[in-house]
């Protein structure tokens, strides 16, 4: 039976309920602006009834407090994780296309490609005209060495861009294995202060926090499971095990959490790669980290794949035999995917995955009569070994269906050699002013000591060895106008021998060479001047795709983010309407006790004998 004091009890638990209630408001709204906030809740239950022994049989005890909550959605959660990885891949994509955007423009303010084209044949026209002028040579010349320092800049720039990626992955990997260090630390502060009966609301706020910046670089899955009381398993124990998953593979397991680690490369995939590009491996197991699969999001998916994409045109075949050769077996490759020396994108020095198996290379060649590659191992392989890899398929890096810099590079590539070898047909087939058989007017320039590769060992019908004279040492980033001929403009070749020996300059040379811009087939079914249009036209696809995708991805996250802060975010209204409900609500309950109080009064003073 309650005591005859028992109203002030009940009125007590009220009192002690609705501040509770109005410190929670001012706990939301001083965090209104907090990032990451969640609206927390008190959460009122009628107390447990007393039973009276009387007619009416139970009677009520007041009402209690057992926990403040936070409103939060798991479920808008998750749909903001998968939207916010999407938001930030196409975000890198969009900005870092624009970059090389920035290399293909032609404006007033920097000369672009078109421009320097057009002064270049602007003076072999008028070069045209006096094919013996000494000043007329000299001025194409100098258009020549614009036209070449174009692309050495521009392969210059694109290496920039490729280095730039590579330093934001490693900043990313750096931000990713933070993240992960602080979860499973809040995981184990979470799990103290749960135990003991207590909502961490906060720290899971930090948490989730956490899971929002990580969701913009990498797809995200998380898993929280309740710990199960062994002895009682109706007993919930209030611990929880928390998991994270990036890309399928486990970060954080509760109180434990895995790196990545950044190791350089020792061999390149691309011909023109910059130097040390990073591959990502798990560091408790070496195993590698793909973020560029199929199926995966984020930031990091977006950086691998610019600086990476190579548009699926990896070099690819099937092996045909494997020999001793050399100091390593000799792999022969059959049905290759790149059957022209201009298109060819491998190093001179590599790895070749076989049946899932990296090999090193330490050379190749190529043979256009049977369309095969020999590639040179770096060591010998057991008998067994040859027999397994007969007829499996080979690969050079891996396809991966993005224009990045390894694409623009490979075109940069596929023109300069194609063009030059065109060009440089031609002056071998006249002389120069003093007779002598004209010889490369476009060479490849070694960077290591300025070797100049003039291609005395080029096949016509395009066979080559990497060891040899070819037009695969030839790229952007090496093109140049020949050492002698741009001392000395007489050694240009504008006249043929017939035109020495009759003392009557023609124009044949000069309006062959002139027929390169637009005439002569070489860049995807066009002249010389299809090759920007065509760089212009796949910058533009991708650029506008990723700038489309950006656009719908973040007004669909907008989208869910607003209807996640419906629920979970402090509004200021409706916290101001909640705080005048319990003010009255706790004056209420002081007017109770208040009443009470006269009660006991006049039971205690004046009905006493």
């Amino acid at each position: 039976m309650p005591s005859t004091f028992f109203g002030l009890t009940i009125a007590g638990s009220a009192l002690n309920s609705f501040h509770v209630a109005t410190n929670t408001i001012a706990n939301n709204i001083s965090n209104v602006n907090t990032k990451g906030y969640s609206r927390q809740e008190a959460v009122h239950l009628a107390a447990d009834p007393m039973r009276t022994n009387q007619k009416y049989g139970m009677v009520g005890t007041g009402v209690t407090t057992p926990e403040i909550i936070q409103k939060r959605d798991f479920y808008y959660d998750v749909k903001y994780w998968g939207i916010n990885a999407k938001v930030g891949r196409y975000e890198a994509e969009y900005y870092y296309m624009e970059q090389i955007e920035d290399y293909l423009l032609d404006e007033d303010g920097a000369k672009g490609f078109a421009t320097i084209l057009n002064e270049m044949f602007a003076a072999l026209e008028t070069l045209k005209g006096t094919p013996e002028s000494l000043d007329s040579r000299k001025a194409f010349i100098g258009a020549s060495q614009n036209f070449t320092s174009f692309f050495t800049s521009m392969s210059a720039g694109l290496t920039q861009i490729q280095n730039d990626l590579n330093e934001e992955i490693t900043a990313q990997v750096e931000d990713i294995n933070s993240i992960a260090q602080k979860i499973a630390l809040l995981n184990k502060q979470i799990n103290v202060i749960e135990l003991q009966g207590t909502n961490a609301n906060e720290l899971r706020d930090k948490r989730a926090l956490l899971i929002d910046q990580l969701s913009e670089r990498v797809s995200v899955e998380v898993v929280e499971t309740e710990v199960p009381n062994r002895n009682f398993p109706d007993i919930y124990t209030g611990a929880t095990n928390y998991q994270v998953k990036i890309n399928g593979h486990t970060l954080v397991d509760n109180f434990e959490y895995n790196t990545l680690k950044y190791v350089p490369r020792d061999k390149k995939v691309n011909q023109s790669d910059s130097e040390g590009l990073y591959d990502l491996y798990w560091s408790d197991t070496d195993m590698p980290f793909s973020a560029a699969g199929s199926g995966f999001e984020g930031r990091l998916k977006a950086l691998f794949a610019i600086r990476d994409g190579n548009n699926a045109e990896a070099f690819q075949g099937r092996v045909l035999s494997v020999e001793p050769g050399g100091r390593g077996d000799v792999v022969t490759i059959s049905n290759p995917s790149i059957t022209d020396v201009n298109s060819m994108t491998m190093p001179a020095e590599g790895v070749i995955t076989i049946n899932n198996t990296e090999y090193h290379y330490t050379g190749f060649s190529y043979d256009a009569t049977t369309q095969t590659y020999q590639f040179q191992l770096n060591k010998p392989l057991s008998t067994s070994m040859r027999e397994e890899l007969c007829g499996k398929g080979a690969i050079i890096g891996q396809n991966i269906d993005t224009m990045g810099i390894p694409y623009y590079q490979a075109q940069l590539n596929n023109f300069v050699r194609e063009f030059a070898k065109q060009f440089n047909e031609i002056q071998k087939s006249g002389v120069d002013m003093y007779g002598n058989p004209g010889g490369a007017f476009f060479v490849a320039k070694s960077p290591a000591d300025g070797t100049e590769y003039t291609f005395e060992n080029y096949q016509e019908n395009g066979s080559m060895n990497v060891y040899d004279d070819s037009y695969y040492l030839l790229t952007a980033a090496n093109f140049a106008v020949a050492g002698e001929t741009a001392k000395d403009a007489n050694k240009m070749v504008t006249l043929e021998k017939k035109d020495l020996d009759d003392g009557v300059a023609t124009q044949e040379l000069v309006t062959k060479m002139l027929s390169l811009k637009s005439e002569v087939v070489m860049f995807r079914g066009g002249g010389a001047d299809s090759f920007l249009k065509c760089l212009i036209n796949d910058n533009s696809v991708d650029t506008e795709k990723a700038k489309l995708f950006l656009k719908n991805y973040q007004n669909i996250s907008q989208t869910v983010e607003t209807r996640r802060m419906s629920i979970s975010g402090v509004d200021e209204d409706e916290e101001a309407l909640d705080m005048m409900k319990f003010q009255n609500a706790y004056n209420l309950a002081s007017r109770i006790i208040q009443t009470m109080t006269e009660m006991y009064d006049r039971l205690i003073l004046e009905t006493g004998v």
